[in-house]
């Protein structure tokens, strides 16, 4: 099941003259660079020197009050993370951050996804209680928390509130909020991910700390940028978008791992995905570390996957490691029957095209809630269209969790407050993103649900929105087939969201071809007499391949068969 697709090439860069490029970096780069809006190598490569400044960021100085307030008392910082990667990076720089600036007494907890839902709740607090904390911080978490907040301060507790999510109508009663996207607030960049909020939030109450004298005459305070591998990790694993900010950020972090100086936690699952960290991408992030780490929450606790983050023990870091790769191997199995699942529920209502779902609103009451959110990123992904995937809270409960996944032009959680604003009895609570969305709600309330989103995206969603488009950066030379290049465009990043990874188009006679793992297709291609390795990732669909192709690409180093070799990723395939 495949969306039609649309290959295009982007638009070449308007004129701009910038200073020189150095010799370092091929003209093919500079090409790339120019057509993502990077004109010198400083916006194309920005460095730490280049981070903004917390200065401008809402709640700074009341939320750095309290921690220097605390660290000076001697109170105990309870910092409470979030059951995805973002959330639980951020949690581990979160106390290993205020450990180096100067806190004894922190500790941490995350909810359990079945036993306290999403973020700080009621039910989260009151097991919490036995900690008897005096300060509460959440991390990628907090701003839609009215009621555990509510329930915290009831306690006698402070509550400071980092976090990167849109919030609602009105803001919860915490002692301090610290979010780019609060209204009023002026930081000039609003992507960052939950666990750079975080960070920000450290190197303002170092600053703080540094004025009031508390490292001494002169004293500067710990190197805060040790915590970059964790920041690098939690910012791809989000699907941010990846502006000068966030890519000085985790190109910083990126070269901490490269160097092996990450945390054992990171090194260890580093060697249990079997990559090389000299050579570790931002992609590898996303596609070997995230994973293993996510699989923790999804299935199990998250609790495990922070204390991966934590220890200092580097054979406690690889046994962690190692359960945390078994656990994704089962996640892995439960995403694949679910997605098949998926795939058999929409055919049964789009053999009507006139009456399937725009937006489909999947439910199996055997489904898990942990994985809900692949499932409906793997549908989006196949059908080009939004789709929001619910499983019950626990099994046989009836109350659902909805993870929703969206394409560029809809704005998932804007879509969702329609629907709240249009029928406020069917969501009990939402919130999230443009593209990526959570909400909870009642069994019973599901079909209206659905009829009511799938009305909303019939009158945004327009045919072109509906055309998946693979945008290219044009041909290659023939010339440039080379590992020189290939490892330049592997090491020009990091690349991700909103700083797409460059792929190129171009047409190739294929010589020869067979299926490898049973879904994959390894490809012989031909061009301008060269001879050409390639790869189409789950591209078998039981028809032999038409001896001339069109493909959209990546050119990476074939580090497999190693010397000078390169390989060709298709990612998308049409006959000539």
């Amino acid at each position: 099941m495949k969306p039609a697709a649309r290959l295009r090439r982007r638009e070449p860069a308007a004129d701009a003259h910038g200073p020189p490029w150095p010799d370092s970096i091929p003209p093919l780069l500079q090409r790339i660079y120019a057509a993502r809006g990077a004109t010198c190598v400083e916006q194309a490569q920005p460095k730490l020197a280049q981070l903004l400044p917390p200065d401008g960021m809402l709640g700074l100085d009341k939320a750095t009050e309290l921690l220097a307030e605390a660290i000076a008392a001697d109170r105990h910082i309870l910092v409470v993370g979030d059951f995805d990667c973002d959330g639980a990076t951020a949690c581990a720089v979160g106390v290993r951050g205020l450990r180096m600036l100067g806190a004894k007494r922190v500790s941490h907890a995350v909810p359990n996804r079945i036993v306290h839902g999403y973020g700080l709740s009621p039910a989260l607090v009151d097991e919490l209680a036995r900690l008897q904390p005096d300060l509460l911080v959440t991390v990628d978490h907090g701003i839609a928390c009215h009621a555990g907040i509510e329930a915290a301060r009831a306690r006698g507790w402070q509550v400071l509130v980092t976090d990167h999510h849109l919030p609602g109508e009105r803001l919860p009663q915490a002692d301090a909020i610290v979010d780019p996207n609060q209204p009023g607030d002026a930081f000039p960049s609003k992507m960052l991910a939950g666990v750079g909020v975080m960070f920000y939030v450290l190197l303002a109450l170092r600053r703080r700390l540094r004025e009031a004298g508390a490292f001494g005459a002169g004293g500067i305070g710990p190197d805060l940028s040790q915590l970059l591998d964790l920041v690098a990790v939690g910012t791809v694993a989000d699907l941010v978008p990846l502006d000068p900010n966030n890519r000085a950020l985790v190109a910083a972090g990126l070269r901490r791992l490269r160097a092996g100086h990450g945390c054992a936690g990171l090194r260890a699952l580093i060697e249990v995905s079997q990559r090389d960290h000299r050579r570790l991408t931002a992609a590898d992030i996303g596609y070997a570390l995230a994973p293993r780490l996510n699989a923790a929450g999804r299935l199990e606790d998250m609790a495990l996957g922070i204390e991966c983050l934590l220890t200092e023990n580097p054979a406690q870091a690889r046994e962690i490691a190692a359960t945390l790769n078994e656990i994704n191997a089962e996640r892995r199995a439960v995403q694949q029957q679910m997605t098949d699942e998926a795939e058999r529920a929409f055919a049964r209502v789009a053999f009507d095209p006139a009456a399937a779902p725009l937006a489909p609103c999947l439910f199996d009451p055997d489904w898990h809630p942990g994985v809900v959110g692949l499932v409906a990123s793997k549908m989006k992904e196949r059908l080009h269209r939004p789709v929001i995937a619910f499983a019950p809270a626990e099994p046989g409960s009836a109350q659902l969790r909805g993870s929703a996944r969206s394409i560029p032009g809809f704005h998932i959680r804007d879509a969702l407050a329609d629907v709240a604003a249009r029928h406020p009895e069917l969501i009990e609570r939402f919130g999230g993103h443009a593209m990526a969305a959570g909400l909870s709600l009642h069994r019973d309330a599901f079909e209206p649900f659905r009829d009511a989103f799938d009305a909303i995206a019939r009158a945004a969603l327009t045919p072109e929105l509906l055309q998946a488009d693979v945008l290219s950066d044009g041909a290659l030379a023939p010339a440039e087939f080379d590992r020189r290049h290939a490892e330049s465009l592997r090491d020009g990043g990091p690349w991700g969201q909103g700083f797409a990874e460059p792929q190129f188009d171009g047409e190739f006679e294929v010589l020869s071809w067979r299926v490898i793992g049973e879904r994959h297709l390894k490809l012989e291609l031909g061009c301008e007499g060269r001879r050409l390795n390639a790869i189409e990732f789950g591209g078998w669909d039981g028809n032999k391949p038409p001896p001339w192709v069109r493909i959209a690409y990546r050119l990476e180093p074939d580090d497999y068969r190693g010397g000078e070799a390169v390989q060709l990723i298709v990612v998308h395939r049409e006959a000539l």
